[in-house]
């Protein structure tokens, strides 16, 4: 299971390199999830900010699996979730498996897969 999620996690990357340029990581992706989120397009954004946008992120991807709920938007615009779950104890691998897992299932649900 972890080789197939690898595999298609290589390929979204690919994928969506060839939109934003090269050497994309997971941190980086999970950027781009945050700012398309956030619906205002893209700016400059502060420290602060950017790691709001990842949080935006991984609340997003998260939410199918019953972690999170989108509760609605500020007067900025910025999506607010609430924790409805706790996230289960993972190890390094264990995480960064459902983060890809995760991002895959994001991207298929808008169409880039």
């Amino acid at each position: 299971m972890d080789y197939d999620i690898e595999l298609r996690f290589r390929e979204l990357t690919k994928q969506i390199e060839t939109l934003f340029g090269p050497d994309l990581d997971t941190q980086a992706i999970l950027f781009l999830i945050g700012v398309q989120e956030l619906g205002l397009g893209y700016k400059e954004f502060t420290k602060q900010e950017k790691t709001e946008l990842l949080h935006i992120a991984v609340c997003t991807i998260l939410e199918p699996y019953g972690y999170y709920e989108f509760e609605g938007r500020d007067v900025q615009q910025w999506p607010h979730f609430k924790l409805v779950k706790e996230l289960p104890q993972l190890n390094d691998r264990e995480q960064q498996h459902l983060i890809k897992e995760a991002i895959i299932e994001y991207f298929q649900q808008n169409g880039i897969s």
